[in-house]
């Protein structure tokens, strides 16, 4: 069931965006070799605190029945593609890093994700983190009210395949709002015709996810980390978002 929100849902929505935002571009400023995942969690977990936001990915369920999800963000570097555990692992120059970041602020959610450089990176990773996020707004640019959803998962796959990335199957974007996962998916593949009808109150998590090489992906034994099958670099770019009569409006938009 698709829960459309009301005009005062979306002002909380509207708040909990901004902080997952002030928080994101602290943690970007933060990313530079020598420091570890650990080391940036720590910093968003006293954010949140600062701001009265309950980090929302610390102790989620496993979905396959493992240990909840230990961070307060997903650290994924290099080969990884999402849900990272951060750990003492120390960033390097070349690395590039994926943070993805979600709260709940007065009863509701706010979820965003950036891939940032660590140092100076090898060209084909600049190119990787530019495409995704040029993805994710060519996405976004279809979250119109009357569009179905496959038009912005389609973008997004469109887009990247013309740059020569792959596209990630195995995890895809989501529905948000009281909860951080809400229906619908939110697929970053597909035909632009599939899908329900995007309606004004709508919320949603588009978030894609592109690989150097194949779009095949495995858990790593610590029950979260998702790599690429081939060790190619992966990028992950999100917004939350809400559609409005007006177009979509980025809940999540960094200063």
């Amino acid at each position: 069931m698709i829960i459309l929100k009301t005009p005062d849902e979306i002002v909380k929505m509207r708040l909990a965006g901004r902080v997952v935002a002030e928080i994101l571009k602290i943690l970007e400023e933060k990313v530079k070799p020598g420091i570890t995942t650990n080391n940036l969690n720590a910093i968003a977990e006293f954010e949140c605190k600062r701001r009265g936001a309950v980090p929302v990915f610390k102790n989620y369920p496993n979905p396959r029945g493992g240990r909840p999800f230990p961070g307060v963000i997903c650290a994924s570097v290099n080969d990884e593609v999402v849900h990272g555990v951060p750990s003492n692992r120390v960033l390097e120059e070349g690395d590039i890093i994926s943070i993805d970041f979600g709260i709940i602020l007065n009863g509701y959610a706010g979820d965003s994700a950036i891939t940032v450089p660590v140092g100076e990176v090898k060209a084909e990773a600049l190119g990787l983190i530019k495409v995704t996020e040029e993805a994710l707004y060519k996405g976004i640019e279809k979250a119109v009210p009357g569009n179905r959803l496959g038009a912005i998962s389609n973008a997004i796959q469109r887009y990247a395949e013309k740059q020569g990335f792959s596209v990630v199957r195995d995890f895809v974007g989501h529905g948000i709002g009281r909860s951080m996962h809400e229906d619908p998916p939110v697929p970053n593949f597909g035909r632009p015709d599939r899908g329900p009808v995007l309606k004004p109150g709508m919320t949603l998590a588009i978030e894609p996810m592109l690989n150097v090489g194949t779009y095949r992906v495995y858990t790593a034994p610590d029950g979260w980390t998702a790599i690429t099958y081939d060790h190619s670099l992966s990028a992950h770019f999100e917004h939350t978002i809400a559609i409005t009569d007006n177009g979509p409006e980025i809940l999540t938009k960094r200063s």
